[in-house]
């Protein structure tokens, strides 16, 4: 069928503000999740020596704990998916943003005081909820800006949204350290008092309120843009393609966006819905028709998301767990040191490679295609995870502060060729790939995937790696840890293949493109589809 008038200008629509205002508006969203998915780390260091008075937090609580919100988030990528094909994506995107600001505070107000099992209990429920909001977010931003964009530049802009995540990290660390140092200084005096009293205490009673605080002040700069949010008109193409209202669609965008329309043609001003499109195909999510069309699609798109996040978060993890740039034993720390230097860590690392990272996605994305990126940056940490784990146990021999730097600037490779590569090009490409009244949906169940993987890499790095004795446990075995990095390099090995057998590039195709995919295949048997005779880019 003929693109209709109004997505057509959408293509071709030269970028202007609202494209930024809606990268901003989205953004912040993403910004949300990163700073409450990676801001837990630090917290946990916090609340191990409030609760469990620096003795150890036992694997199974760790685990939980960092695995509750993404359980969360996998669901709430399922659900508000589906929603955004069933309802819209706008009439669910603000609740998506509600649910993050309400459970941030949640988990700050946190029941229970002095009681453990009450307080993480707590903390895990809200944290729960959290994701169920945080996982709605990823496939209705990311649509969101796809059907915004043009096809010129839309892989820059869904990656720049995407890239809000690195600001996120770097807010989560610097809010980390300045609560930290703020409550550490604060805290001088009284603890001189308690020190002359004879009493020694790892945890003065205002660090419950530390952690507390740490977990809030994330929630405020989305909780700024859900009036912007919940102002965004309903996309263009999903208001044109699955409402099959071309008319609204088209005043919808012409009252935020400049785009130029071609004259109507004379027989469609005699129609009561002039420019209307043909129903879609009748085929179902899932059906064996789907299947046929978009299966290897959604499988390549999955599969993808979940070999980067079992990657991206066991190396968060492994971040937190494997580097100690300070001099002192951890038994002679303050409550606030240990969250201090796991903050201080993953800031440098943020500076100098996750942010780096997503912004040569947004510069290359449309230049060189996704596929290219997604392959090198699975094949060059594939690479850095062999380079590093061969000789890990020669890198901890000592545990010098500039063997650890150097360790360091090998080991920060990682983290920017995976957003120069996989983990930005998989929130892209199922955002591309989709007919529009499946795109939220397949983005979600992609997405859901890649949480699943994380699930597995972080508890699965945290059982295989732990130590018997806590007396030792100032770094996860070695051998262990070496064994976990050769398997993350062979993780990435498996991205590389599937990216190169079954993704299909979407660099400079317009989204409906798709969708005359489908009437291609079902025009005559025994004819090539245009999947078919299009070449790999």
């Amino acid at each position: 069928m003929p693109p209709l008038r109004v997505l057509s200008a959408l293509d071709a629509a030269r970028t202007q503000w609202y494209h930024f205002k809606a990268i901003i508006v989205a953004g912040m969203g993403l910004f949300t999740d990163a700073y409450d998915l990676f801001c837990i780390a630090p917290v946990m260091k916090i609340i191990s020596q409030i609760y469990y008075h620096n003795q150890p937090v036992g694997t199974a609580v760790l685990s939980t704990s960092y695995a509750i919100a993404l359980l969360g988030t996998a669901l709430g990528q399922l659900i508000f998916g589906y929603l955004g094909d069933r309802v819209g994506r706008t009439r669910v995107y603000g609740l998506c943003l509600l649910i993050m600001v309400l459970s941030s505070f949640g988990c700050g107000f946190s029941v229970c005081t002095t009681r453990r099992s009450c307080v993480i209990a707590s903390l895990g429920f809200f944290r729960f909820v959290l994701g169920l909001g945080i996982g709605g977010d990823y496939p209705l931003s990311a649509t969101i800006m796809s059907e915004f964009a043009n096809k010129r530049t839309r892989g820059a802009f869904i990656a720049a949204v995407f890239s809000m995540q690195g600001l996120g990290i770097l807010m989560s660390s610097a809010v980390t350290m300045a609560v930290c140092e703020a409550f550490r200084n604060a805290g001088e005096g009284s603890s001189e008092k308690t020190r002359a009293a004879g009493m020694e205490t790892l945890a003065p009673a205002e660090a419950d309120i530390a952690w507390r605080l740490i977990l809030m002040i994330g929630a405020l700069p989305a909780a700024l843009t859900f009036y912007w949010r919940m102002l965004m008109p309903e996309t263009a193409r999903y208001t044109a393609l699955v409402e099959n209202n071309a008319i609204q669609a088209t005043k919808d965008m012409q009252r935020v966006m400049s785009v130029t329309m071609t004259p109507p043609l004379p027989e469609d001003t005699s129609s009561p819905t002039p420019q209307q499109p043909p129903s879609s195909s009748s085929y179902k999510l899932f059906s064996r028709r789907f299947l046929s069309l978009h299966g290897r699609d959604l499988f390549a798109a999955s599969a993808n998301w979940f070999l980067v996040d079992v990657v991206f978060y066991t190396s968060n993890l492994l971040l937190a767990q494997i580097f100690n740039f300070s001099n002192k034993h951890h038994n002679s720390t303050s409550v606030y040191d240990s969250a201090f230097e796991v903050a201080k860590v993953a800031a440098i690392v943020a500076v100098c490679s996750t942010i780096p990272g997503y912004w040569f996605t947004v510069y290359f994305i449309d230049r060189v295609g996704r596929v290219k990126i997604q392959m090198m940056g699975f094949f060059v940490m594939a690479l850095v995870y062999l380079a590093a784990g061969i000789p890990y146990s020669w890198y901890r021999s000592k545990h010098e502060k500039s063997n650890d730097k150097g360790f360091m600037a090998l080991y920060g490779l990682i983290f920017f060729f995976s957003n120069f590569g996989p983990n930005t090009t998989t929130f892209i490409i199922p955002a591309e790939l989709f007919p529009a009244r499946f795109r939220s949906t397949c983005h979600g169940i992609s997405g859901a995937a890649g949480k699943l993987g994380a699930i597995v890499g972080i508890v699965g790095f945290l059982w295989a790696t732990k130590h018997k004795n806590y007396e030792d446990d100032v770094f996860p075995d070695v051998k262990r840890v070496t064994v976990a990095f050769l398997i993350l390099g062979g993780v990435c090995i498996a991205g590389v293949l599937v990216t190169y057998f079954c993704t299909r590039e979407t660099m400079g195709r317009s989204l409906e493109e798709n969708e005359e995919d489908e009437t291609d295949t079902m025009s005559a048997p025994g004819t090539l589809s245009a999947n078919e005779l299009r070449p790999r880019q």
